[in-house]
């Protein structure tokens, strides 16, 4: 036998990874209108790679403490070789893996490929999104300078409005009454230990679900029941999103090096909050909605009449599967619906935001 033969051998006997070969040899992916689709799941993971390795870089200079957390950022940016770059990437590669989160999500619920078996597919799916979001919501602090304190400020302000265990939520986030820190501390263990094993956790459990039920039909082909046009996973689709990816890839690199995010001064907690300040754009629309609310709203304050309103949106985004279980009558065109206004708001209010 030869070498590489007998290296096969060796893996197989304590692996045993022949099903697992032969499952990918043997994988076909369907081919219709909406397939591009599915690029969008595994660009996801290219960005979390990112995330991964320039996170790593990163923390191996980063400093969380309240004295040397800008300062050590600053170093990273302006002596480290490539520091300012690996920085970059970092922060446009969580944009990017967020907004198509987003768009893989929107796609699915456009599409209704959350209709069974699939519920628990789209439920993992949304967690990660929410896991996401935490990712960008944490790391915002890190720099410690004035913009992502104050804006850290208002975030863990907002659970306050919750009746009973708003001011316990605030105090745990802050690790104290006021952001500080021992904020910064926690927010960077949670940042870089605890949602990476969440998140991974979650991803795991997402692939296999995708794996076990395989990748929904559009609902007209699904309700013929011919069977289309299919394309074999390897090396066809893979050679494809091989593609995706070195388009991404170059995408990612142009914004990091054309439009490298900047670093503010130092924060000061005795200084009063820079105006216009406002969250990532993720958060936009949840940003402008609560300044919409009234100071009282049925006898209830508009901080806690908002939160009730974001938070029965984000359960139903959550739960739409078993909302919408006849996707394929009238009830499904209504969900659609409701979907294309819940875009269209949350666009809107994000450009009245910015604007």
């Amino acid at each position: 036998m030869t070498a590489p033969g007998a290296l096969r051998a060796w893996l197989e006997d304590r692996l045993a990874l022949g099903p697992v070969v032969r499952y990918l040899e043997h994988k076909e992916v369907p081919r219709h209108r909406h397939a591009f689709l599915y690029y969008t799941g595994s660009s996801i993971l290219l960005f979390l790679a990112v995330q991964i390795a320039t996170g790593v870089l990163l923390a191996l200079y980063y400093r969380p403490t309240l004295e040397e957390a800008n300062a050590s950022v600053a170093r990273i940016v302006g002596e480290m070789p490539l520091g300012w770059l690996v920085r970059s990437l970092h922060s446009w590669s969580a944009t990017l893996m967020i907004a198509f989160v987003l768009l893989h999500l929107l796609g699915i619920a456009l599409t209704k490929a959350y209709r069974r078996p699939r519920e628990a597919t789209w439920v993992s799916g949304v967690f990660l999104l929410g896991v996401s979001l935490a990712f960008g919501f944490t790391g915002y602090l890190l720099p410690w300078d004035e913009l992502s304190l104050a804006a850290t400020k208002v975030g863990t302000d907002l659970p306050k409005a919750i009746p009973i265990v708003g001011a316990w939520v605030t105090r745990v986030m802050r690790a104290g009454d006021d952001v500080t820190g021992d904020t910064l501390s926690r927010f960077f263990i949670v940042h870089v230990s605890v949602l990476p094993l969440v998140l991974l956790a979650l991803a795991a459990v997402h692939l296999y679900l995708v794996q076990r039920h395989g990748m929904s039909l559009p609902l007209d082909e699904e309700r013929r029941g011919a069977k289309g046009p299919v394309l074999p996973f390897w090396p066809n689709f893979v050679l494809r999103e091989a593609a995706v990816w070195l388009v991404l890839v170059g995408v990612l690199l142009t914004a990091a090096v054309l439009a490298a995010p900047g670093l503010g001064p130092k924060a000061d907690l005795m200084a009063p909050a820079p105006e216009g300040i406002r969250p990532e754009w993720y958060f936009l629309f949840l940003f402008q909605t609560l300044k919409l609310f009234p100071a009282k709203v049925l006898g209830l304050s508009g901080e806690l009449a908002a939160l009730l309103v974001i938070t029965a949106g984000m359960a139903a985004f959550a739960l739409l599967p078993f909302i919408d279980d006849r996707p394929a009558e009238r009830k499904g065109r209504i969900v659609t619906a409701a979907v294309w206004a819940a875009l269209a708001y949350a666009v809107g209010m994000s450009v009245w935001s910015l604007l």
